[in-house]
């Protein structure tokens, strides 16, 4: 974990500094939760995560995950996502740039993407309205190329359903 430790100098200094302004101490379990969920660059649940930590550290339980991913998120390290599957997933927030993402109904592959025009279109929308936005989240769901040349009639939902999605991610669940 050296490798990864200096990778995110960074990053530890932030989640000590935060930790200890929250009256806590530094922990070798919460290093290490931060360091692997660092050195992951995938949409993590908590469970994922704590798969990951076991791996390393088999007496790590699920709360000390959990509540060292709040911290990690109050830092303003991680970030909470939702892709409508009832289910939360971290993902890096410090030093990343602002995405948003689509969910493919068909398969569960996330696609993170970036546009200008979609910006500058919410930027317009809040000046209308006199809002100030603080931050947003766009996701869209619907039906990845590979799913739709597999089954191109397949997916078709009623006007106004809801879709099913099951997120799909590669390296722990």
């Amino acid at each position: 974990m050296a490798d990864v430790a200096d990778k995110f100098k960074k990053e530890r200094e932030i989640f000590l500094e935060h930790i200890q302004n929250t009256g806590l101490r530094r922990t070798e379990q919460r290093e290490l939760i931060m360091e692997i969920f660092l050195g992951t660059e995938e949409h993590l649940t908590i469970e994922g995560l704590h798969r990951l930590v076991q791996k390393i550290d088999d007496s790590i339980g699920h709360t000390t995950v959990y509540r060292t991913l709040r911290l990690l998120t109050d830092a303003g390290l991680a970030r909470e996502v939702r892709f409508g599957d009832n289910k939360t997933y971290y993902e890096h927030h410090y030093n990343h740039a602002h995405h948003d993402h689509m969910i493919c109904t068909g398969c569960g592959k996330v696609i993170e993407f970036y546009s200008e025009d979609i910006e500058a279109l919410q930027d317009q929308m809040a000046d209308k309205f006199g809002f100030t936005p603080t931050h947003h989240s766009l996701r869209m769901w619907g039906i990845c190329s590979e799913c739709k040349a597999e089954k191109a009639d397949q997916y078709t939902a009623p006007s106004g359903a809801q879709p099913r999605v099951r997120v799909k991610t590669t390296s722990v669940e």
